[in-house]
């Protein structure tokens, strides 16, 4: 038997009754959350079992990321056939499968088949995130988008706050140990993940949600823009653009942390992993900040603000050379990272109606940001020197303050 979430008239009866369903989707969120955190625990281990440089380190991010660029359109595609309810039970399900396929990953001791088990279990996360922001920023109250969004975003930050201590504690094991023992470490805890992801879509399947795409369709009658092709809203493309750079920049400072806190502060892998789950929770907790400021301020400024302190942080990061300065410098972008990644989809996707599932197919393709960025941040590690390939992050802020400033008012400046 279904749980409705809606009282009587369903989901015509405006968004201000979607409460509940709301409520639902933070559980994708957190899944999210902590399942690519995990991946800033498999680097430094898989580093030192397999021997690897930094660049070959970051082909973990590669290979999750990747699976945004490849999929994301196609999930797109799906969503909009299928619907949002069942994108985030098949995402569910494939990112179970892909956590399975850890157990003969380490069986095998083979470097390349972990990779592959990485890209299927990013291909179910890719269904989620193509289906559940979207489906977030359509139930969401009008005007309210970004605010909502960056509140239920708040507990993907609070999974990834928690991924890494716990993740250390299930996953590395004592240096003096062999490598097969440390390689079939993960296989219990990802077999663990599997099993919770096939119980939420099956929750997910009881419960019934929304359609939103009747809203979707409301949306586009109301705005009446004559555009005819989801390409045409230049301020999506530019929020891509933007997606690219914050998930790029994210990704690349949280997976080198650990090795900056062991190489400038002398800290080893497990201390260094509860030092990340200070960058991961300050991003939790500017979530639940901004999601109450932006009820005051507008969604743009506040991003404008936030990738100007990043870029100041990371300066700051730089010039001190390493030590505590460059530790808490880094480590406190996580709160200004916080509202980036919601506010740029919510202002991204705005007016879009009902190519909205199209536009989050295209808007996630570029979390792909978190493949290139990272390797191109550990490459210049490699050949120049691992702090000043903090530069490269920079670079990713700079262009989210021109998307916040100017960017973003792509099609109003047009008409």
């Amino acid at each position: 038997m279904a749980i409705s979430s809606q009282p009587p008239g369903g989901a015509a009866a405006g968004k201000g009754n979607n409460n509940f369903a709301l409520t639902v989707l933070t559980t994708l969120f957190f899944m999210m959350g902590f399942i690519t955190c995990m991946n800033d625990i498999l680097i430094p281990h898989l580093k030192d079992i397999f021997q690897l440089s930094y660049t070959q380190a970051m082909l973990i991010q590669f290979c999750f990321f990747t699976a945004y660029a490849v999929m994301s359109i196609p999930m797109g595609k799906l969503v909009e056939k299928i619907g949002y309810k069942n994108g985030v039970m098949g995402g569910f399900l494939i990112a179970a499968v892909g956590c399975l396929l850890f157990y003969p990953a380490a069986g095998s001791h083979s470097y390349p088949i972990f990779l592959g088990a990485l890209f299927i279990l990013a291909s179910g996360i890719v269904l989620l995130q193509v289906a559940g922001n979207p489906y977030v920023t359509l139930l969401a109250k009008p005007g309210k988008e970004s605010a909502t969004l960056t509140l239920i975003q708040a507990f993907n930050s609070l999974a990834t706050m928690i991924a890494p201590p716990l993740g250390a504690m299930l996953i590395f094991v004592d240096a003096t140990a062999s490598a097969s023992e440390k390689i079939s470490s993960v296989q219990i805890p990802y077999l663990g993940l599997a099993g919770f992801l096939i119980l939420l879509a099956v929750v997910v399947k009881l419960i019934h949600l929304p359609d939103a795409r009747q809203i979707a369709q409301a949306e586009t009658e109301h705005n009446h823009d004559g555009k005819t092709s989801v390409w045409q809203y230049k301020h999506m493309i530019l929020g891509a653009i933007g997606i690219f750079c914050y998930v790029g920049a994210e990704v690349a400072i949280g997976s080198m942390m650990i090795n900056v806190l062991e190489e400038t502060a002398g800290l080893d892998h497990k201390t260094g992993a509860n030092y990340l789950a200070i960058y991961w929770g300050g991003a939790m907790v500017g979530r639940f900040v901004g999601s109450a400021m932006m009820n005051k301020i507008a969604p743009n400024k506040y991003l404008a603000f936030n990738a100007i302190a990043a870029i100041v942080l990371i300066a700051v990061a730089i010039l001190a050379g390493g030590g505590a300065v460059t530790m808490w410098a880094l480590l406190l972008i996580g709160f200004f990272n916080s509202i980036m990644f919601p506010t740029i989809f919510s202002l991204g996707t705005k007016g879009l109606g009902k190519y909205t599932g199209a536009a989050s197919g295209i808007i996630c393709t570029a979390i792909v940001g978190g493949a290139l960025v990272p390797v191109v941040q550990g490459f210049v590690a490699d050949t120049i020197g691992l702090l000043i390939s903090y530069l490269v992050s920079a670079v990713c802020y700079l262009y989210i303050v021109f998307f916040a400033v100017k960017g973003y008012r792509a099609d109003e400046a047009e008409a």
